[in-house]
């Protein structure tokens, strides 16, 4: 995570000196940007991100702002986001969450999602027949079902629904998200990596397993 702070331009100054010591330090790795310590601003929020892009940064998500706050084209927000480890164990039946309700309706994706694109449905559960590209995002109020191997980024629960789950045939995530916890590929069980996978919490652990 990267969480700036006032005043800007010190920050960036460091942020700079940082990057000319240790140029791939951030080469490649997902990164969650909080922006709750800068005061809102569009034009600001674009400039800082143009900034941090210059130096190889891939923001896979923002905190600390509203929707209304952030331009189209910025990264989704995780609301009360918060990096956490995977379980290494599937709990018992007792621990296990609940089954989560049907969802309202669904939105199914015939095609592939590509790199690049983003997909928003708050409504339901997103269902994805094909793969999602490197760079792609499914945001989802419900449950995300990918029939192929998921890249990029999965968010699912996104209006408060902690029993939304993640399925994909074949986990190559960057980030993984439900009801605003998160997960980056760097902290994912390097076992499940290429495999089926469900994704779920339980209170306020992420829980992996293997479908396969």
């Amino acid at each position: 995570m990267l969480a700036p702070e006032p005043p800007l331009a010190d920050w960036l100054a460091e942020f700079d000196a940082l990057i000319e010591r240790s140029p791939g330090f951030f080469a490649g790795r997902p990164l969650v940007l909080d922006l709750s310590a800068l005061p809102p601003g569009k034009e600001d929020d674009g400039k800082l991100m143009a900034h941090l892009a210059g130096s190889s940064v891939r923001v896979m998500a923002i905190e600390g702002r509203q929707p209304a706050d952030l331009a189209s084209d910025m990264p989704p927000i995780i609301t009360g986001g918060r990096e956490i480890r995977p379980a290494e164990d599937e709990p018992s039946a007792q621990q296990k969450a609940p089954a989560p309700p049907p969802p309202k309706a669904a939105l199914t994706l015939e095609s592939p999602v590509r790199s690049g694109q983003s997909v928003t449905y708050l409504d339901g559960d997103v269902i994805v027949v094909g793969s999602v590209g490197s760079g792609a995002e499914i945001v989802a109020g419900g449950s995300i079902h990918v029939c192929g191997t998921l890249r990029g980024r999965a968010i699912a629960g996104t209006v408060g629904n902690a029993d939304a789950r993640i399925f994909c045939r074949k986990l190559e995530a960057e980030l993984l998200a439900i009801d605003g916890l998160y997960l980056t590929a760097d902290g994912m069980d390097p076992q499940l990596r290429g495999r089926a996978a469900k994704v779920w919490l339980t209170g306020d652990t992420m829980m992996m397993t293997a479908l396969d």
